[in-house]
């Protein structure tokens, strides 16, 4: 987890789902998903509670979004530790292979899990941040 080489190859993807993203442009999961699509990236949104954010089609989950964008290259996540083992159970299910867990967002138990499956993982890092660096 969060070997140097995995960040810098995740901040390469440019097909991005972000969970857990809001509409409020005051929210963390806003605004780094904006920097994203100014970067260039592709990000589709999953959240259940909207239809459309950032100008994309909002998915109600991760299994709704591959079947109609196809795979995202990264998992960007912005939900509580709690949720992260069901999103890990979700990726190994579709095959997913990038989780990006947000900034003070930690469960280790769920990271082996995702390791243990294949999963590259960077967790409790700011994926803005980190492209903003250039790592």
């Amino acid at each position: 987890m969060n070997e140097p080489e995995v960040l810098r190859a995740m901040l390469s993807a440019k097909k991005v789902a972000v969970i857990g993203v809001s509409d409020n442009p005051a929210k963390p999961s806003n605004y780094v998903s904006r920097y994203l699509q100014q970067a260039g990236c592709r990000v589709l949104p999953v959240n259940p509670t909207l239809e459309t954010v950032l100008g994309e089609k909002s998915y109600p989950s991760l299994t709704e979004l591959v079947a109609a964008e196809g795979k995202p290259e990264l998992v960007d996540v912005f939900r509580l530790p709690n949720a992260i083992p069901a999103i890990v159970d979700e990726m190994l299910a579709l095959g997913l292979e990038n989780l990006w867990v947000q900034q003070g967002i930690v469960n280790l138990d769920a990271a082996q899990k995702a390791e243990q499956g294949g999963i590259r993982v960077v967790m409790d890092h700011c994926l803005m941040v980190e492209h903003r660096r250039g790592m």
